[in-house]
């Protein structure tokens, strides 16, 4: 009778379980609803609408113009080799940071992480710093590539080199290495063993490691904007310029519909290509898997992969500080404590205040919705609904921050929305790009923790608070801070729909960088690189921390 008693109580405890974690839902969904897909289908309704009817054969129109085929192309074909030359280049290091231990591995680590949670308006100054006019190479050798596709093709590999490693280097040190030993003691060679055992248990990896590049280069803005000049344009960047330049909104509306259309193409092959990962290996003890290197062989590619951090990783941030430390007595960073009364109405070292405060408010609300988020997306036999939203968190990573961005001007106008004067619009924005780091740092934990323990809570009379209070919470404590710390960089960091909307008596560091870069004259040149060292080191020693608080059971990203 007791234990008839005790099932019942406990399935009576996870309906109340389900359905609270639904009610949890309510909130990232209204978040979302109002803050991303109101401002978007507002943009691209004002594009396409006239006189009230829907004109759709201005889709047809656009596409027929050979400069948008052309911005189509670009777009495409660079993402592809993008994600080519990335994955070319960091899957040796993957290896090495899974299957070697060695003194520095840890530093190395934070090393390769850190380019990723930099702005991509650092990462396009770093490099014009490494190869543009009167940069490194143009003072060595007289060369000059940021007049070429190369210089946008090198910062993107810089920008995802860690996306590959932590991604697919997470599971390869996971993978047990005695299947791989076991089919050479059978008589395959080293690459055939490596061929049949290791390469098809870490496709999904890859795969999804691919598609993520393809996304974030398929949506590259500030890389291209800054080394692409007038040459090279993709389509948030064709977005941004029919919208701010040109106020051709119906192209630009039809553009934003073409970039949904096939991002959502992309993550839906992303969500499929992690399900697999999750369902269809088994995995070892990390720490159990790696080893010292062992002969030259081993010796050397560790020494290529240090080697290739160094030159492609490490050097255009070591040019872009030493460009910001050119003038004599810390000139430039002086001159960012002087109000110049031109392009800025306050002086330019008040963005590092201004990013900061904004930074924090968007943290505290991409880990409240994120947070929610993961909670109610814990159970792994939730409803089709429920997974479908799971997918839609990682939309705002791929739609159009530009587009995000204007639509904030155009939906949020009028009471009770009407915000365009207030100081949260830009907290706002960058919470939409944090909130899915949040989910996707958390979830993993949250549904690595027993059910039996929260059932147990739930038995001997917890609420559903009170049971994810003490029983959920302290064992996802760390990954929790590391949610917030990669929120904190990604914030601090967004350019696209916060140049839209940061007033210019309060511009963010990136803002303020991309201004003084569009500004003629070697003092601006110099004070782009003393703000974007400055921003550097601020996510850096984030990164720092969150490495720190890094365990093996947090997702990578």
């Amino acid at each position: 009778m007791d234990l008839a008693r005790t099932e019942v109580t406990r399935a009576a405890a996870k309906r109340r379980g389900s359905a609270a974690r639904l009610g949890l839902l309510a909130v990232p969904v209204a978040f979302f609803a109002v803050f991303f897909a109101y401002p978007v289908t507002a943009i691209v309704a004002r594009g396409l609408k006239a006189d009230g009817a829907w004109q759709l054969g201005r889709i047809g129109d656009v596409l027929a113009q050979s400069d948008v085929r052309q911005v189509l192309w670009f777009t495409t074909w660079q993402a592809l080799v993008s994600t080519a030359l990335t994955l070319l280049v960091a899957l040796p290091g993957a290896y090495v940071l899974a299957r070697f231990d060695f003194p520095g591995k840890q530093v190395l680590r934070a090393v390769v992480t850190v380019p990723f949670v930099l702005p991509t308006v650092v990462v396009g100054t770093a490099f014009m710093a490494l190869v543009g006019r009167g940069g490194l190479l143009d003072e060595l050798w007289g060369l000059r590539l940021d007049t070429t596709v190369w210089a946008i093709l090198l910062a993107h590999v810089f920008f995802n080199y860690a996306v590959v490693v932590r991604t697919v280097g997470g599971l390869w040190s996971q993978l047990d290495p005695r299947q791989e030993e076991a089919a050479r003691m059978l008589g395959a060679s080293r690459f055939a063993a490596w061929r049949s055992v290791t390469l098809p248990a870490l496709a999904p990896a890859v795969a999804a490691a691919a598609l993520m590049v393809f996304l974030f280069t398929f949506t590259s803005f500030g890389v291209v904007q800054i080394l692409g000049g007038p040459t090279f344009s993709t389509l948030e960047v064709e977005i941004y310029r029919q919208t701010s330049e040109i106020f051709d909104l119906s192209t630009a509306a039809v553009l934003t519909m073409i970039q949904f259309f096939a991002v959502g193409a992309i993550l839906a092959l992303h969500a499929w290509t992690v399900r697999r990962r999750e369902t269809a290996l088994r995995l070892v003890d990390a720490s159990a898997t790696a080893r010292r290197p062992r002969g030259t062989g081993q010796w050397a590619l560790l020494g290529s992969v240090v080697a290739t951090v160094a030159v492609l990783l490490l050097l255009p941030l070591a040019v872009l500080v030493e460009r910001s430390f050119e003038a004599a007595d810390f000139g430039y960073y002086r001159e960012l404590t002087q109000d110049d009364g031109g392009v800025f109405l306050v002086a330019p070292i008040e963005a590092v205040g201004n990013s900061l405060q904004y930074a924090v408010t968007a943290t505290a609300i991409a880990v409240v919705i994120g947070g929610l988020a993961a909670v109610a997306l814990t159970r792994r036999d939730a409803g089709r609904l429920v997974r479908g939203f799971d997918a839609l968190l990682m939309l705002p990573l791929g739609v159009s921050a530009v587009t995000v961005g204007f639509g904030f001007l155009i939906a949020l106008d009028e009471p009770p929305l009407d915000l365009r004067a207030s100081w949260i619009l830009v907290p706002l924005a960058q919470a939409l790009v944090g909130v899915p780091f949040v989910v996707r740092t958390m979830l993993p934990v949250l549904r690595a923790v027993d059910v039996r323990l929260r059932e147990a809570a739930a038995v001997l009379g917890a609420s559903p608070w009170r049971a994810w209070r003490e029983v959920d919470l302290p064992l996802v404590r760390r990954a929790l801070l590391i949610a917030a710390g990669f929120a904190f960089a990604v914030s601090l960091g967004e350019f696209g729909a916060t140049v839209f909307i940061a007033r210019p008596d309060n511009p963010t560091l990136p803002v303020a960088v991309a201004r003084l870069l569009g500004r003629p004259g070697d003092l601006n040149y110099g004070q782009a690189m003393a703000l974007s060292t400055i921003l550097m080191i601020v996510c850096a020693v984030a990164l720092l921390v969150l490495e720190r608080l890094r365990t093996d059971r947090t997702g990578e990203f």
